[in-house]
């Protein structure tokens, strides 16, 4: 619904949120040192401890917190990520902290330049809203139901809501759009008279089931358990075998002792019950994610979610973008999460809004449309990187479907030239260091691979593989325990390399 009456503007400038989650958070983080006051808007009653919502139900599967997020979010709100740990997030170094099955087999352990902070969604999402009543000229405004926008000749002037207490206009300067996949607001402007935007979809029909669990004490966990996150990636096989060896698993840390199982797929059915669910976990590729759940104490159901595909509303194209808005997070793109791309594409949008502002003279047309222009350029490189592997999908559907003979070719190729950059990373610090910042969005694929160095170390990893001569081994046995060896030390990888041990 559009309301086009213009009324008496409220004093002082104003900036309106549609949305509290991680993406409309950050956006008021960005606001509140440009506005008089900020008014975050939001559904759901928010609840004051890290627990789950209505309007947020993939806070019940993984969610990894990516170097360009953590650095973004950050900066828009100092001495979160001390907080977030000091509340019970983890930061952990995966290749030495996670058991990861790629490949044939379980990887070796060995240091690496990638770091992360582990913890639930609930967690980030209640440090963010705890930093964000910190901040004397934002309003958090819960219980709110967005209907309409208030549009005068060009402009977003105003938001009509609902609550309890009736209907409500509210004037703003500047409104910010964080409602997500189901926003409305494109709607809105269609009934207001612009063009429906261009939207590009890729659907790889990827479904995903997860279940918390209490983990042991350390006293009463397995020695063997030297690591705390589990990676199960989908088989190379091309042969026969059981649908689960092409899930993508994680047994995944969070705060306060607890674990999410995860299981999810591109194009296979889910389980969706209790029993479903634990029957699909003893016929993935290793005993020890059934073996690892066995051990642990359940503490929910079965949660499983479908709605995933990769969706651009290409409001960047409108040759007359409306002045006064923006659009942030999974309300313009929304990405396959089993890349992790959500929260940094939120917070890094953010960030570039607050940036933007910084140098702004005002928020007229011109700067809705320089602000699309360049968050183009930042969706760009994690949209990319989603194609890269998504298109090769036989189930794969949408605007970004490929050719099925390009389909094919990617399928063929995208495992193992996946597999060669891991390889080469293993012994290579320098693909190492790139292969994090492309895993971390803080670079893109086309940037890393025309690096010439980073060309000559997979090329000379290559043929080191081809003679045997890898410095560091890889292909643990998957039905065995994973290596605890260390292989950091280039003395440990060449002996165990010579004499062939496994540890």
């Amino acid at each position: 619904m559009i309301n086009t009456e213009v009324g008496p503007m409220v004093l002082g400038s104003v900036a309106v949120v549609l949305g509290g989650s991680v993406g409309g958070l950050c956006s008021a983080g960005a606001l509140a040192p440009h506005f008089d006051h900020v008014v975050v808007l939001e559904r759901d009653e928010l609840p004051a401890d890290a627990q789950h919502r209505r309007g947020v139900p993939q806070s019940k599967h993984p969610h990894f917190l990516l170097n360009s997020g953590r650095r973004a979010i950050g900066e828009l709100f100092p001495g979160f990520e001390d907080e977030l740990i000091a509340a019970g997030g983890l930061h952990l170094m995966p290749s030495m902290d996670a058991a990861y099955l790629d490949g044939e087999g379980w990887s070796a352990r060995k240091s690496s330049a990638m770091t992360m902070i582990y913890s639930s969604r609930i967690l980030i999402e209640r440090v963010l809203r705890d930093k964000i009543r910190s901040l004397s000229n934002v309003e958090l405004r819960e219980g709110v139901a967005v209907h309409g926008l208030s549009v005068h000749d060009g402009a977003v002037t105003g938001v009509q809501i609902s609550t309890s207490a009736g209907d409500e206009r509210i004037d703003a300067d500047f409104v910010v759009d964080a409602m997500g996949r189901g926003s409305s607001v494109g709607d809105w402007l269609v009934a207001a008279g612009w063009p429906a935007p261009p939207v590009q979809t890729l659907d790889a029909k990827v479904t995903y089931t997860s279940r918390w669990y209490d983990l042991p004490s350390a006293e009463q966990r397995p020695s063997s358990w030297w690591w705390q996150h589990l990676v199960i990636m989908p088989t190379p096989d091309k042969g026969q075998h059981p649908a689960e060896h092409d899930f993508l698993v994680n047994f995944f840390p969070v705060e306060d002792n607890r674990v999410i199982a995860c299981m999810g797929s591109w194009g296979h059915p889910m389980p969706r019950s209790t029993e479903a669910f634990l029957e699909s976990a003893r016929r993935v590729r290793t005993p020890l994610f059934a073996s690892a759940m066995d051990r642990c104490t359940p503490t929910s159901q079965v949660h499983l979610t479908r709605s995933t595909g990769n969706k651009w509303r290409r409001y960047d194209r409108w040759s007359t973008p409306p002045k006064g808005l923006v659009f942030v997070g999974d309300s313009i793109c929304a990405f396959n999460p089993f890349y992790a791309q959500g929260i940094s594409s939120a917070a890094s949008s953010a960030l570039l809004l607050r940036e933007h502002l910084s140098r702004a003279g005002s928020v007229d047309r011109r700067f809705c449309a320089g602000f699309l222009a360049e968050q183009r350029k930042l969706l760009g490189v994690p949209w990319r990187l989603a194609m890269a592997r998504d298109q090769g999908y036989e189930c794969a559907v949408g605007t970004e479907q490929l050719p099925e003979w390009k389909r094919r070719i990617l399928a063929a190729v995208s495992g193992p030239a996946f597999s060669l950059i891991v390889g080469a990373a293993r012994e290579d610090a320098v693909v190492d260091e790139h292969f994090s910042k492309v895993f971390n969005l803080d670079e893109s694929l086309g940037q890393m691979m025309t690096s010439p160095r980073v060309l000559a170390g997979l090329v000379r990893y290559r043929i080191r593989a081809a003679l045997g001569r890898e410095r560091v081994p890889y292909g643990f046995d998957p039905q065995a325990e994973p290596p605890a060896t260390d292989y950091s030390s280039a003395d440990t990888a060449r002996t165990a390399a010579r004499t062939g041990t496994q540890v």
